[in-house]
């Protein structure tokens, strides 16, 4: 029996906490084959973002095509999508080969505050990728800044931007709340039937680099496996929270360090 494949269509981080490097060390630390396909390049570390170079679209093409022209691919991730005519040649892709399972992650801005995503990206992100997900991942600015509203402070808020999310055409919402307050850090897996509350304890630390990243990708592992939806993000709540738990062990770099996606071999 072969190792499931997941593929990660992400912009490179080169201080490797966040984006392709995060999603390939996820795949591997859940026992999946990770692919790539790279959107673009970021000169970045643990302090913020100091240049993009966006790969052109066509090139991207060619990237899925050989992927999946080649290996059995059970889940995707997309992640960091800059520009309108890279989300239009994703989309391309994902209709001619078809995945089953397609995980998004709206990465619009980065953990150190730098802004990742052009306006009419944005636009292409919510009009034809949403259609094409399982589920998508927003933070909870994230979610505030697709609806175009006031971050939500209460879980009715949340829920409710959650709701408002799903009439983009995706089938689930999970709203991340680690941008929120208190004790908890409460995710909201929002369906049209069902809104399912998942709760960690809040770990006090910086080290968050990459958390979006890891946990979207976490649920493509699980997808990947032949996971539930619900179960799949179950595991990969479980998953981030004790990466972050196990984040100062690391002491990388001098700003927001990556969290510890290899925590269970330590």
């Amino acid at each position: 029996m072969s190792m499931p494949v997941a593929l990660t269509i992400a912009g490179s981080d080169s201080s490797a906490g966040a984006g392709i490097q995060a999603d390939l060390k996820t795949f591997a630390a859940l026992g999946v084959y990770g692919a790539s396909v790279i959107t673009a390049l970021t000169a970045q570390n643990t302090k913020g973002v100091s240049g993009i170079h966006d790969v052109p679209a066509d090139f991207v093409a060619a990237q899925l095509n050989a992927v999946f022209g080649d290996l059995d691919v059970k889940a995707v991730k997309v992640g960091m999508v800059s520009r309108r005519d890279i989300v239009e040649t994703i989309v391309a892709g994902l209709d001619r080969w078809k995945p089953k399972h397609v995980v998004v992650d709206p990465v619009m801005v980065a953990t150190s505050g730098d802004r990742l995503l052009s306006p009419d990206a944005v636009d292409a992100l919510r009009k034809m990728l949403f259609r094409r997900a399982a589920i998508v991942t927003p933070n909870l600015p994230e979610a505030a800044a697709l609806l175009e509203a006031k971050i939500a402070v209460s879980e009715a808020e949340i829920e409710a931007q959650g709701k408002r999310l799903l009439a983009f055409g995706c089938p689930a919402v999970l709203i991340k709340g680690g941008h929120g307050e208190g004790a908890e850090s409460v995710d909201f897996l929002v369906t049209k039937e069902s809104t399912i509350r998942l709760a960690a304890p809040r770990v006090a630390t910086k080290n968050t680099h990459g958390t979006g990243c890891t946990l979207s990708s976490a649920i493509a592992a699980g997808l990947a496996k032949g996971e539930s939806l619900e179960a799949a993000v179950r595991a990969a709540k479980i998953y981030v929270s004790a990466a972050i738990a196990a984040a100062d062990k690391l002491g990388v770099g001098h700003g927001h360090g990556p969290v510890n996606h290899f925590h269970k071999f330590d």
